[in-house]
């Protein structure tokens, strides 16, 4: 008996008469860079391709999602055995309508964003549910770097890890610096609408921040070259 093949999954772009790669640069222009819908769409519009800022607008909420979970994929395969040993918390404020909501992140000590949640608060309990997303998805660290926030240590004093917790002056520049792409991104969307909104798009543009991320300025002219041909070419073939 022949051994059935298993049927490949369908292409997510199956029902769109535009090009896949046309696409996937549409939505990496638009999350990578601190730029507006339309100027997506002038920028394009140079380059021969005529596009609405609105199919700029329906493509990233379509395929961002989409191409950020593939991106994930592929990086716990060559992350797995690598616990980041120290986390760097730190929220950061964000109006929406006119009311203050706040958006706590976290990066490893690399640099690179693990995770971003969207809240209302930022108590105690606001603080011990992202915490425990993290460790639900990351582990435990052996340090986590907050700034003086009493929520804090309140939620670590719960979950039974306070004596992890460090707390100094300089010591979170990483995530205080971390914050800057993404303030960046928010002025030039003239800020969020929805909080639901918010929360899918720093999912979106944290993994595509990671992808991208080569911190050029640690290594030489060459390797960045290099390392950013490789993670374009990778991006090329994102949910093929």
């Amino acid at each position: 008996m022949s051994r059935k093949s298993k049927a490949k999954p369908p292409t997510p772009f199956r029902y769109f008469n535009s090009s896949p790669e046309v696409i996937r640069l549409v939505v990496m222009m638009y999350v990578k860079y601190p730029l507006s819908l339309r100027n997506v769409e002038d920028l394009l519009a140079k380059r021969g391709t005529d596009i609405c800022h609105e199919t700029v607008r329906f493509w990233w909420n379509r395929f961002g999602p989409l191409f950020a979970a593939g991106i994930r994929r592929k990086r716990v395969d060559r992350v797995r055995q690598v616990t980041p040993w120290r986390w760097h918390l730190d929220e950061v404020y964000v109006k929406i309508n006119g009311q203050m909501h706040y958006l706590w992140r976290a990066g490893d000590h690399e640099g690179e964003v693990l995770e971003s949640y969207a809240t209302k608060t930022r108590d105690k309990a606001a603080a011990l549910t992202f915490l425990k997303k993290m460790m639900k998805r990351h582990g435990r660290p052996k340090v986590i770097v907050t700034d003086r926030l009493r929520s804090y240590g309140a939620s670590m004093k719960e979950i039974g890890n306070a004596n992890a917790q460090e707390i100094g002056r300089w010591l979170n520049n990483r995530a205080e610096n971390s914050h800057q792409p993404f303030r960046r991104r928010e002025r030039a969307m003239l800020r969020f609408r929805q909080i639901h909104t918010l929360q899918k798009f720093c999912s979106v543009h944290a993994s595509v921040h990671n992808h991208f991320n080569e911190e050029r300025h640690l290594i030489n002219r060459q390797d960045y070259k290099a390392q950013r041909s490789a993670a374009l070419a990778e991006w090329r073939v994102v949910m093929s």
